[in-house]
């Protein structure tokens, strides 16, 4: 597993070159959110293919995520929500390390593993506030959309 600096310059590199990878993806502005939580993700003719490290962290976001619905309806504290988001980033980190994907969707990935990943640091930062949550959710819908990963069920 990659350290807290290996995937922090994993996700810095990953939004720093995600518009310029990512084909048919672009920023709306008039939101003032950043650049990677706006972003729009083309679906491709076919899903994007997937490979075993990716599908097993991908399972684990997803479950963090929904766990995290629980914090959103009161009944866990803002301690265990930033856990979960700690156990979001180190899943990111495992696919970061293990995952390896043709270069166009690995770009396309690394869309959607920087907009979680700065959904959870958002979290661990902040807990009041629900948003990063949803944010999460939506990367996860994002995934199950553009890549073939049967079985997955976004929260």
């Amino acid at each position: 597993m990659p350290n807290p600096l290996q995937l922090s310059l994993a996700l810095a590199l990953s939004l720093a070159l995600a518009p310029a990878l990512a084909q048919d993806a672009h920023h709306d502005h008039a939101t003032g959110h950043d650049a990677v939580a706006t972003m729009e993700l083309a679906t491709p003719a076919q899903p994007w293919a997937t490979d075993a490290p990716l599908r097993e962290g991908m399972r684990e976001i997803n479950d963090a995520v929904a766990a995290l619905g629980h914090y959103e309806h009161g009944h866990m504290g803002p301690d265990q929500a930033v856990l979960l988001a700690g156990q979001v980033t180190d899943a990111i980190g495992g696919i970061v390390a293990n995952c390896e994907l043709e270069p166009e969707a690995d770009a396309v990935l690394h869309v959607v593993l920087a907009t979680l990943g700065q959904a959870a640091t958002e979290l661990k930062q902040d807990p009041t506030g629900h948003a990063p949550i949803a944010t999460m959710r939506q990367a996860l819908a994002d995934y199950a959309r553009l890549f073939d990963d049967s079985g997955f069920e976004a929260p």
